[in-house]
């Protein structure tokens, strides 16, 4: 490993998201692979599987602490498992047998980025009247089996595994905004808690696929790491302080101003 090519820059943009993750709580893979892909030019598969580990090593962190509060689902977090990891591999051998360096495939990955980010502002502004909505409907209706909830459980699971393999944007967004529809009397900690843990191993899924299909750039990888470890935990202070009807506006016309450059590029 040539450690002559750690770019500082990279560290900085590291540090920047850290503190944008560390307040919003939102998924690092929102911020971090469309800022290598519209920013430093970093083709979007190598961004992605490099987000993908990036994404692993942050989140056991989050992992270790949802674990000591007794804030994690494992009934959630296996049924997730269960449909996202054979969607991952799956997604991955796919990509495996493609060109990716074609005009073709730059453009599908960018424009499914670009896709997920108008999602991802999209929840950020209107998930909790969505939920709300959802709940209140649920109340006038009979119970959903628990069954039926399960199995809509590993659905979630193969979408979430194709979507976060595809473009690393997803666990966050929209899988914490479904699984409070489907477990509305689960506490919100504990949501987040089982959707972070799931994202583990499917990002090291993912990047690791990536890795064996040639897509990881380790120096960047650890450039950005440099950065955004204490940039979550500078976070993670400055977030009590923050008003959040603030942040999460202005970071969703954020998303939407580089979705829509990615979309249209």
């Amino acid at each position: 490993m040539d450690f002559s090519s750690f770019n500082p820059l990279f560290s900085v943009s590291g540090l920047l998201v850290g503190i944008l993750v560390g307040i919003t709580g939102v998924g690092g893979g929102s911020l971090m692979t469309p800022l290598l892909v519209v920013l430093f030019g970093i083709h979007p598969a190598t961004a992605v599987g490099t987000d993908l580990l990036y994404a692993a090593i942050t989140k056991s962190a989050g992992t270790a602490v949802h674990g000591m509060n007794k804030t994690i689902n494992w009934k959630v977090v296996g049924l997730l498992g269960l449909g996202s990891i054979p969607a991952a591999l799956i997604t991955l051998w796919m990509m495996a047998g493609v060109d990716r360096k074609s005009l073709g495939a730059v453009s599908f990955l960018t424009y499914s980025l670009g896709w997920m980010l108008f999602l991802t502002a999209f929840l950020l502004l209107f998930r909790k009247p969505i939920v709300d909505r959802v709940a209140e409907m649920r109340r006038h209706r009979p119970p959903v089996r628990a069954s039926t909830v399960s199995a809509l459980t590993v659905v979630l699971g193969l979408v979430l595994g194709t979507l976060v393999t595809l473009t690393s944007v997803g666990a966050g967004a929209l899988g914490v905004t479904i699984l409070l529809m489907l477990y509305p009397r689960l506490e919100i900690r504990d949501v987040v808690g089982s959707d972070i843990v799931h994202a583990v191993p499917l990002t090291l899924v993912g990047g690791l696929g990536y890795w064996m299909i040639g897509e990881i750039d380790w120096m960047m990888l650890i450039s950005l790491l440099a950065g955004s470890i204490p940039g979550i935990i500078i976070g993670s202070h400055i977030a009590p302080r923050m008003p959040d009807r603030v942040i999460r506006p202005i970071l969703a016309v954020t998303l939407s101003l580089v979705a829509l450059k990615l979309v249209l590029s």
